[in-house]
């Protein structure tokens, strides 16, 4: 089944496709598999080390250059003010092509849509550009050892000083530490308020700004998350986004793009990834095993549906209708997939799954990653139990 979008948007496609075929650099499509859902599963993330390579920094100019990079931001900060319809063609075409998105991660879907909602037009000017050009890099400082998915309860402290704000304090599973230079930090700045009330939300130096990050190895044998150990980092005060004592509406601003993500589109990767896991089980003859091909229809069947939610998210966006908490019912179900697909897929290779390949460091073959690093999707952006219980309260309208 596919969304008949009218014309206007069919010549849109067509556009999108034809630009992709006239600009794309020979051989970008062929370093690597640009479209598998990445997860950080392994102490080397292929994507990252292709990314690296001269023809996608060809690729990444050619983008920001056509105003292809954020492109879902409003014109007046640099986007083309595409609506979730024409992003999700875009990506559809990309994927078509086996090209890859030029992504800005955290800087383009948390930290620059809660800019443009909350921000004044100079924190516009000044930290918007950044991101787009890629200049500044961009984790997350909300969650800390003892406050999790508790985040109204943070006790890292942001103090004025002058026309800067000092922050001392812990943060742990800051995912892509070791690749960021800047950090949006979520922080306590009025201890005598209730505790939703006297936190703000700031845009921080990462690098160089008396701010240790210690990597944690995860069980994959990757270390995409970090420990952080904030002592004194300072940030200007123009670096509060929303004003002081105002960060938790940032913050949700933030949350709701970061669960509900790219739902229209993300059952791409999911479905490629299927095939693939179809493929391995014809290689161990298992393709052939009732059992085995009754939870391969499980599988396709949630990729579909995943497909079909996406679809749904498409038409709400054409009638101008914003997600709700869809978005948290969308990253229950994709990381509650992916844990059992995980399973799924040792199940099939046997013994083979309990050999990790030869490599340097702890390697691990591509299920094996999928396998042990898919249980965090279903801790990170929100335990699964915050999302049923968000689902519940504001879809449901259940009691707390």
């Amino acid at each position: 089944m596919e969304l008949d979008l009218g014309p206007e948007l069919t010549a849109f496609r067509q556009e999108m496709r034809d630009w992709i075929a006239e600009n794309a650099p020979a051989g970008l499509a062929d370093l690597v598999d640009w479209n598998t859902p990445s997860i950080g599963g392994s102490n080397r993330d292929p994507l990252f080390e292709a990314m690296a390579h001269p023809l996608y920094q060809e690729w990444d100019r050619k983008l920001t250059d056509a105003k292809l990079t954020c492109a879902h931001w409003p014109e007046n900060v640099g986007g083309r003010g595409w609506d979730a319809v024409r992003s999700a063609i875009f990506n559809e075409e990309l994927h078509r092509a086996r090209l890859p998105r030029n992504d800005r991660g955290m800087g383009e879907w948390l930290v620059g849509p809660s800019v443009i909602a909350h921000g004044s037009e100079e924190q516009k000017k000044k930290y918007l550009p950044p991101i787009i050009s890629g200049e500044h890099k961009y984790c997350q400082g909300f969650s800390e050892p003892n406050h999790g998915s508790d985040l109204g309860a943070v006790e890292t402290r942001g103090v004025v000083d002058g026309d800067e704000i000092v922050i001392t304090g812990q943060k742990v599973w800051t995912s892509g530490a070791m690749r960021a230079n800047r950090i949006f930090i979520l922080c306590r700045t009025d201890t005598e308020a209730p505790k939703h009330r006297g936190l703000s939300f700031v845009l921080c130096d990462f690098v160089d700004n008396n701010i240790e990050a210690r990597p944690l190895k995860q069980m994959s044998g990757a270390a995409e998350f970090c420990e952080d150990f904030i002592d004194g980092a300072r940030a200007p005060l123009d670096g509060v986004i929303g004003g002081l004592n105002n960060g938790w509406r940032v913050a949700m601003t933030t949350l709701g793009y970061e669960r509900g993500g790219r739902a229209s589109t993300q059952y791409l990767g999911y479905e490629r990834e299927f095939w693939e896991l179809v493929e391995t089980a014809r290689k161990y003859g298992k393709d052939s095993d009732p059992l085995v091909r009754q939870k391969l229809a499980w599988a396709y069947s949630h990729v579909q549906i995943m497909r079909f939610q996406g679809l749904r998210v498409l038409s709400q966006a054409a009638r101008g209708k914003q997600p709700g908490p869809e978005a948290s019912a969308s990253k229950l179900f994709w990381s509650e997939y992916h844990k059992r697909l995980g399973e799924l897929a040792v199940a099939i290779e046997g013994a083979d799954a309990l050999v990790r390949p030869d490599g340097d460091g702890y390697a691990t073959s591509p299920w094996q990653g999928i396998f042990l690093a898919s249980r965090a999707g279903t801790i990170y952006s929100g335990t699964s139990e915050i999302q049923r219980n968000i689902i519940a309260e504001r879809a449901l309208g259940l009691p707390k």
